[in-house]
């Protein structure tokens, strides 16, 4: 069986400090544009590190986690080790709720590999029991090593059900960035309302936000990652599946021929990446602003 492969990578740092507080705005625009240009004259080893996984997938960590830090934080300080445990479990529960929703729309369109396996579930064993690696050890030792969190999950489905079937693949692909957006959306609505009803606070004398606050942020901020990144269009990512929604059937077997024929997962993670750390600062400005109106 071919596994649909979810990835995801973030930092337990990007809410550590009042990343979209008004009166700090200016200042940590200005500590961004000086990161830029610092990184600017780094030497260009990146490409190089990325032909590993691992290695491409921490990248992309380090990059959201410079990205949206507002301050840095001692090494394995007690709030830096309560931040990355809420990581952990918002990165657990939506990798769960992606891969379950993969499961159940396959099983909903004739495909129960993924139901027979347990997955169509939102309990995590199932889950971790497929990927231990991708969704526990890898986590925390990146967590442990650099501070930033990377991983992935997977869910099995049957290549000859999506050969015969290739627009229920499709929808099956396309269910588990739908579920991260679905759960991008109910936290910024739990912060919208919590902020209107004056259910959120922040601290008076740090400025920082409150415990409720920072999970729903960090929920926000996650789900909006993994979703927008598996939606990219290269193999092994759920966008290179879900194009052929658009397809005739002959051209989707074709298409899958091509696909399924080669091995351009390394090839396709490696352009996504690179891609994704150019686009995904604007993507999310711009969600942030029209779905938190600048309010955190």
């Amino acid at each position: 069986m071919r596994s649909d492969v979810s990835w995801c990578a973030c930092g337990p740092r990007t809410f550590l400090g009042s990343r979209y507080g008004a009166s700090n705005y200016s200042r940590i625009r200005t500590c961004e544009r000086n990161r830029k240009e610092e990184r600017g004259r780094l030497p260009a080893l990146q490409l190089q590190e990325s032909l590993d996984t691992l290695a491409a997938a921490r990248s992309l960590a380090n990059h959201m986690r410079n990205l949206y830090s507002a301050r840095s934080m001692p090494d394995f300080s007690p709030d830096l080790l309560a931040y990355g445990f809420i990581w952990y479990v918002a990165f657990l529960f939506s990798t769960t709720c992606h891969e379950a929703a993969h499961a159940l729309v396959a099983k909903i369109g004739g495909d129960q590999t993924a139901a027979l396996g347990g997955q169509v579930t939102l309990n995590p064993v199932p889950h971790i029991q497929r990927e231990p690696w991708g969704m526990v050890v890898i986590p925390i030792l990146s967590f442990l090593i650099n501070h930033s969190m990377i991983g992935w999950a997977s869910a099995p489905f049957d290549p000859l059900w999506e050969r015969r079937h290739p627009r229920r693949s499709a929808w099956m692909a396309l269910a588990g960035p739908a579920t991260n957006y679905m759960l991008m959306l109910l936290a910024a609505a739990g912060l919208r309302a919590g902020s209107a009803f004056g259910w959120l606070h922040d601290d008076l004398n740090t400025g920082r936000h409150d415990f409720a606050t920072i999970t729903l942020l960090i929920f926000f901020s996650l789900n909006l990652l993994l979703g927008t990144f598996n939606l990219l269009p290269v193999p092994p990512l759920d966008g290179s599946t879900g194009i052929m929604l658009f397809m005739s059937e002959k051209r989707a077997h074709r298409y899958l021929d091509w696909l399924r024929g080669n091995s351009y997962a390394m090839l396709g993670l490696l352009v996504a990446i690179v891609f994704f750390r150019y686009v995904y600062h604007y993507i999310n400005a711009f969600a942030s602003d029209l779905l938190l109106g600048g309010r955190f």
